[in-house]
C-alpha cells in the first residue's frame, strides 16, 4: 500500500504553458467548458458547464462552499511616501470572524506585510471616506514579533464596523499567478453567485461557473443543494517545496457546517436513491466534508471536546485504523451539537488528501484544473486513481489533464472545470 508521506511531489508535475492559464473569466460563467470523467468507465467526455444538470443524477445531493472573499489587501502610506501593504490572513482578536468584522474600535489579525523593511517602528495610518459621507482614519501597529506572518493591531474611531472599512479601502486579492493587478470587475467575477459568509482571501473557484439558471435547473431535478463554509486562506497557494509530502506542512482553515446540513447529509446517506451521487463543488468542500468523519471519531472518543480539540490534522486519516461508518460518525456530531445547543459545527481542518486516502462521503467532485506539483492535484489523484497506479505515467489524472491540455481547456482559477464521477 502506498505511504502518502513517501510520495515525491515531482510525480505530480506536468507542463502548463502560461497561455493556458485563464487571466480573465468568460463573460457568461456557465459557458465554460466541462470535462466529464467517469472513474468506472475511465471515459472522458466534453460538455459545457450549463449541461451540469443533465449530468448529475436525479435525487443527488450537492454541497457548496458559501464563503465570500474579503478585500484583504490594505495599502498604508508612510509619511516619507513609501507604501506598506498589509494583507489580512485570519482574525486573532476577536478570533471569531463575524465578531471581528463587527468590531467598531479595534481588532487584531494575522497578516503578511509587504515592504516590511520600510516599516521600522510606530504606527501607519490610512484616511478613509465611506460612501455615506462618514470619515475616519485606520491605524495599524505591530502586535507581535516581525516575521513572514505577524500579528497586526488595527484601531480607528467613528463606530464603523471593520468589515465596512475593508469594503471601503481594501483590495480584492486575486491569485498571484494571474500576473496582473486587481480590476474593478474582479469584485464580482471572483465571487460565487452564492457567496454569503465573509472570510476568505481566495475564492473557492470551482463555484465560479455556477449561474442562477444552473442552480435552478439542479433544484428542478430534485437535487438537494446544501451549503457549508470553509474560509480559504493564502496557504491554498503555498507550493510544496519538500521533495516528499512528509516534509510539507499543510495549511489549516476555518470550517463551519450547519447542524441542519449535517442532518440532511445523514438522511441522504440513509435514504439514498439508486444512482444518486453525493457531489462536492470544489476541493474546499471536499476537504470539509471528508473532515467530518474524523471529527465524529474525536467526539466519540471525547464527548465533551472543545472546538480546538476537533481540528483535523493532516496525517490523521493515515495514522491509525478507522472502523466507524460515516453514518455513525455523523450521528456523533449531530448528538454533540444538539447536546450543547449549537446550530453549527465550528472548528478547523488541516486535512491532506493524497493517494492512499479513503473517501468516505464524496463520490463526485466538480473542480477546476490545478497547478502542477500542488496538494490540490494530489486530492484529485486520490479520487480518480488506484493508489498503486497514481504515481505512474498511466495514472488517470494524467489522462484527464492531458486531454484538457490537448483540447484547449483553460486552467486555474478563472479557467474551465471538470466533474469527476465514481
Amino acid at each position: 500500500m502506498i505511504n502518502p508521506r513517501d510520495i515525491k511531489i515531482s510525480c505530480y508535475d506536468y507542463e502548463l504553458p502560461d497561455h493556458r492559464i485563464a487571466k480573465y473569466p468568460l463573460e457568461v460563467r456557465d459557458q465554460s467548458k466541462l470535462l466529464v470523467y467517469d472513474c468506472g468507465e475511465k471515459s472522458i467526455d466534453e460538455r459545457h458547464f450549463f449541461n451540469l444538470p443533465e449530468i448529475v443524477p436525479e435525487g443527488s445531493m450537492m454541497v457548496f462552499n458559501n464563503t465570500k472573499v474579503i478585500q484583504a489587501r490594505l495599502h498604508f502610506r508612510k509619511p516619507t511616501g513609501g507604501v506598506v501593504e498589509v494583507f489580512c490572513l485570519e482574525p486573532e482578536l476577536p478570533k471569531d470572524y463575524q465578531q471581528n468584522f463587527a468590531s467598531e474600535k479595534e481588532c487584531v489579525w494575522t497578516c503578511l506585510v509587504g515592504n516590511s523593511k520600510k516599516w521600522k517602528e510606530g504606527s501607519l495610518s490610512l484616511p478613509i471616506a465611506l460612501a455615506d459621507g462618514r470619515t475616519t482614519t485606520l491605524y495599524c501597529e505591530r502586535a507581535g514579533e516581525p516575521g513572514p506572518s505577524q500579528k497586526i493591531r488595527f484601531y480607528w474611531e467613528g463606530g464603523i464596523a471593520f468589515a465596512q472599512l475593508l469594503d471601503a479601502i481594501g483590495e480584492l486579492p486575486i491569485p498571484p499567478y494571474l500576473n496582473r493587478e486587481t480590476e474593478e470587475k474582479d469584485k464580482d467575477t471572483y465571487q460565487t453567485v452564492y457567496s454569503r459568509i465573509k472570510g476568505s482571501v481566495a475564492a473557492p473557484t470551482a463555484g465560479l461557473h455556477y449561474t442562477d439558471r444552473v442552480l435552478d435547473a439542479l433544484k428542478a431535478k430534485d437535487i438537494s443543494l446544501q451549503y457549508l463554509t470553509l474560509h480559504v486562506g493564502a496557504g491554498t497557494f503555498k507550493p510544496v517545496k519538500s521533495e516528499t509530502i512528509e516534509g510539507h506542512d499543510m495549511h489549516t482553515e476555518f470550517i463551519s457546517v450547519p447542524l441542519d446540513v449535517i442532518r440532511n447529509i445523514a438522511c441522504f446517506i440513509d435514504t439514498r436513491r439508486p444512482g444518486a451521487k453525493f457531489v462536492a463543488t470544489g476541493t474546499t468542500s471536499v476537504r470539509t466534508l471528508e473532515s467530518l468523519y474524523y471529527i465524529g471519531e474525536k467526539i466519540a472518543a471525547n464527548p465533551e471536546a472543545q472546538a480546538e480539540e476537533l481540528v483535523v490534522h493532516q496525517w490523521e486519516p493515515y495514522d491509525s485504523r478507522h472502523t466507524m461508518t460515516i453514518g455513525e460518525s455523523l450521528g456523533h456530531i449531530i448528538a454533540y451539537l444538539e447536546r450543547h445547543g449549537l446550530d453549527s459545527l465550528v472548528t478547523a481542518t488541516q486535512i491532506l488528501i493524497s493517494p492512499g486516502f479513503e473517501y468516505r462521503l464524496v463520490d463526485a467532485i466538480v473542480t477546476n484544473f490545478h497547478m502542477p506539483q500542488s496538494t490540490l492535484l494530489l486530492l484529485v489523484s486520490a479520487f480518480v486513481d488506484d493508489p498503486e497506479k497514481a504515481l505512474t505515467i498511466d495514472a488517470n489524472w494524467r489522462r484527464i489533464y492531458g486531454y484538457a491540455l490537448s483540447h484547449d481547456f483553460r486552467f486555474l482559477s478563472y479557467g474551465d472545470s471538470s466533474i469527476l464521477l465514481r
